[in-house]
């Protein structure tokens, strides 16, 4: 029996309500969290506006209270970007993430390394960590005294490749900028990784947050390969669907997949989110001449919005002298209660983002 087919609107409502992105959850911050697979994070305020469009009544302080206590950390996992993870799930999402710097690391610093062995770099890197908490400077300054013909940041981005290490706070925390200092993972946490880490469970996860999906959606999303054998390995408990361009995709069972006419509300999407990063195929959520808009050669993401549900402009924030202006972008021409909406969303926004402000202003540029 072939299966069954799922259109394009089809998909992107699946995709919201998986999202949190059809209305805003009741449940915990760090369940949420878990939820999303986590939220990438090279910069320390994105995950915080993506909670915000997500979780009712969310305060960055909830999520800084989480980094402080460690049930959350940042750390490199997918796609070797930093995200936001439960500690929870750092415990199996790195090992399984490994593979992906031990990949990489000879193209990217194999020549400026000059045979220099990046296992004993790892090791002294190790050792240091084993002491205290360092930063990225302090780490390359003390293994030049052992490699003094290798650059520092190289010496240090090694260990980082390496090494299961996460930013400490006040990295990442609300309002408070500066340089990661690293720990060790299993230091910081008081919790070993795990040594049986499952693929199978990564690609579950990643269909109860971004199903239905391909095989190349998963890679695309973690960075990971040959997970067509796992995709098989999981195929009879599975439910797949056919796209309208005829890729098998696939799903858990009992996913939610909303009646493709739901109607959703316009929503503000953080920078570097996830929502608009995780699939070969991004025509769910965003349009392809939108998402070559969007796509930078130095991997900038702008923050987005949504209009029914796909990405229809981008936006921006800006504070000077007690006034905080959000100005937004518009791709398109926007119906005028499309506007309304965006407006009245980005006085929240603005509230939330920048609450000390005196003055605050929804502006819109022209759209094209």
């Amino acid at each position: 029996m072939p299966p069954e087919k799922i259109g394009l609107r089809a998909l992107n409502r699946a995709y919201l309500a998986r999202q949190l992105l059809v209305e805003r959850s009741r449940m915990s911050v760090l369940d949420a969290v878990e939820h999303l697979v986590g939220l990438q994070a090279q910069a320390p305020k994105p995950p915080y506006f993506g909670l915000w469009s997500r979780v009712a009544g969310f305060r960055p302080d909830q999520l800084g209270d989480l980094l402080l206590d460690r049930s959350a950390v940042r750390i490199a996992l997918m796609r070797g970007t930093v995200h936001l993870v439960s500690a929870r799930d750092c415990r199996w999402l790195r090992p399984l993430t490994q593979v992906i710097y031990e990949r990489t690391l000879p193209t990217a610093y194999g020549r400026q390394l000059a045979g220099a062995d990046p296992a004993e770099i790892a090791a002294a890197g190790a050792a240091l960590l084993a002491e205290r908490p360092r930063t990225a400077q302090e780490l390359g300054s003390e293994l030049q005294r052992r490699w003094p013909e290798q650059e520092r940041r190289v010496l240090s981005q090694v260990v980082r490749f390496l090494l299961p290490v996460v930013q400490l706070p006040p990295r990442g925390l609300w309002g408070h900028p500066g340089q990661p200092t690293y720990d060790t993972a299993e230091r910081w946490t008081g919790e070993p990784l795990a040594a049986d880490a499952s693929p199978e469970r990564l690609v579950r996860r990643y269909l109860a947050a971004f199903g239905p999906a391909s095989v190349r959606d998963v890679q695309v999303w973690s960075g990971l390969t040959r997970l067509n054998e796992v995709l098989e390995r999981l195929r009879p408990e599975l439910r797949t669907f056919a796209a309208e361009d005829g890729r098998e995709l696939f799903d858990l069972p009992d996913a939610p997949r909303p009646d493709p006419g739901l109607p959703v509300p316009v929503r503000y999407i953080a920078e570097y989110d996830n929502l608009i990063l995780s699939h070969a195929d991004r025509t769910r959520v965003i349009s392809e001449p939108y998402r070559r808009r969007i796509a930078t050669r130095n991997g900038q993401v702008p923050g987005t919005f949504l209009v029914d549900g796909t990405v229809r402009g981008s936006w921006r924030t800006e504070v000077k002298r007690k006034r905080a202006t959000l100005t937004v972008t518009p791709f398109e021409r926007l119906p005028r209660s499309a506007e309304r909406e965006l407006e009245a969303a980005g006085g929240e926004l603005l509230a939330f983002a920048a609450e000390e402000a005196a003055e605050h202003e929804v502006r819109f540029d022209a759209a094209g």
